[in-house]
C-alpha cells in the first residue's frame, strides 16, 4: 500500500555531524535509530550568529553536548518545537538552560480527543508531557529572528499539538512528523485524529512551500506532489477498509491482516492504531458503524450492513 508513494531511503548524514543542507539551514542527526525514527531524530538550526533551533531532540547528553557545539559562538535566541513526542522536544529543558532562548510550539502535550471508558493511551509513553513552551503560538503567527522569519502553521494530526514551521521567503517547510520523505506518519488515536490529519494535508496543499525538511530522514523536494501522493494513500487505505467490511463485520486484527500483507510484526500494533484512526473518522463520517465509540476492540460494520 506504500509502494505507490516515491520514498527516498537514502540518508547518510552520521549522528553529530553538523550539515548544511541549503545556506541558512543546518542539520544534525540524533543516534536513534528504529522503525519508528528511520536513521534518527534530526535538529535543525536556522540561521547565523543569532540562531533558531528546531526540534532539541530527545534527552541524550551526546546530542545534546553536539548542539551545543554546532552553535558555539552563536546566540542561541529561539527554540521551537514541532511536537511533543519523546524524540523531539525533552532535549529543550537542557538547551534552554545552556542559551537562555525562548521556547516556541502550539502547547503541551495533549491527545486528540477524551479517552473512552477503559481505554489507555497506548503512545503515553511516547508523549513528552513536562514540556511546556514559554509562548503558545496560534496558527499563522509571524516569529522573526536576526535575518529569518518564522511563520507557525498548525498541523495536528500525527499529534494533537502538531505544529510545521514555514520559512519566509524560501519556500520551506519544517514538516515535523506530518510528512516524511522516508515513511508514512503513524496517525494512532487518542494521541491523533486522522480527520485532523487529512485536513492538515489538505491545508498544505494550498501552500506554496516546495521543499520540506521533515523530523526523520532525507529533505522532500516537489513537497507539494509528495503531499498528494500522501493523501491519494490516505484515501486508499480507506477505500481498503471500506472493501473489506463490504464482504462482512470485522475487528481491527483481521482487517490489519487483511490490509497489510507481509507487514513486519514490529509495527503490526502500529498498523492497529492506524486503521482504528481510519474507523473513528469513518465512525464519525457515518459511513461505518460499531457499538459504543470506536475503539481498538470494537467489531466494525458498514452503516446500514
Amino acid at each position: 500500500m506504500t509502494d505507490d508513494i516515491p520514498f527516498n531511503k537514502t540518508f547518510d548524514l552520521k549522528p553529530g555531524r553538523v550539515e548544511a543542507p541549503m545556506e541558512g539551514v543546518r542539520r544534525l542527526l540524533v543516534d536513534n535509530p528504529g522503525p519508528f525514527t528511520f536513521t534518527g531524530t534530526l535538529s535543525y538550526i536556522v540561521g547565523k550568529d543569532k540562531v533558531a533551533i528546531i526540534d532539541p531532540g530527545p534527552d541524550d547528553d551526546k546530542h545534546i553536548a553536539a548542539l551545543l557545539n554546532a552553535v558555539r559562538g552563536e546566540t542561541v535566541t529561539h527554540i521551537f518545537v514541532t511536537h511533543t513526542h519523546r524524540d523531539h522536544s525533552p532535549a529543550v529543558r537542557a538547551i534552554k538552560a545552556a542559551t537562555g532562548a525562548t521556547v516556541y510550539a502550539q502547547g503541551p502535550h495533549r491527545a486528540a480527543r477524551p479517552l473512552h471508558i477503559g481505554e489507555t493511551n497506548r503512545l503515553d509513553a511516547a508523549a513528552d508531557h513536562d514540556f511546556k513552551p514559554d509562548v503558545m503560538l496560534p496558527d499563522g503567527e509571524m516569529v522573526s529572528g536576526d535575518g529569518w522569519a518564522i511563520e507557525a502553521v498548525a498541523t495536528p494530526g500525527h499529534t494533537a499539538n502538531h505544529m510545521a514551521y514555514a520559512l519566509k521567503d524560501k519556500k520551506v517547510l519544517f514538516a515535523g512528523d506530518h510528512v516524511m520523505g522516508w515513511s508514512t506518519s503513524i496517525v494512532a488515536p487518542p494521541d491523533g485524529a486522522m480527520s485532523d490529519y487529512m485536513a492538515s494535508l489538505t491545508k498544505l496543499t494550498h501552500r506554496g512551500e516546495t521543499l520540506y525538511f521533515p523530523g526523520h530522514g532525507p529533505e522532500i523536494k516537489e513537497a507539494p506532489r509528495f503531499v498528494d501522493y500522501y493523501i491519494r494513500h490516505r484515501q486508499a487505505r480507506e477505500a481498503s477498509i471500506l472493501h473489506r467490511l463490504g464482504k462482512s463485520d470485522a475487528d481491527i486484527p483481521t482487517l490489519v491482516r487483511a490490509i497489510y500483507i507481509g507487514i513486519n510484526p514490529r509495527l503490526a500494533g502500529a498498523a492497529g492504531l492506524s486503521v482504528l484512526a481510519h474507523l473513528e473518522d469513518l465512525v464519525s463520517r457515518g459511513v461505518v458503524a460499531t457499538e459504543g465509540p470506536a475503539s481498538i476492540t470494537g467489531r466494525y460494520r458498514l452503516s446500514g450492513a
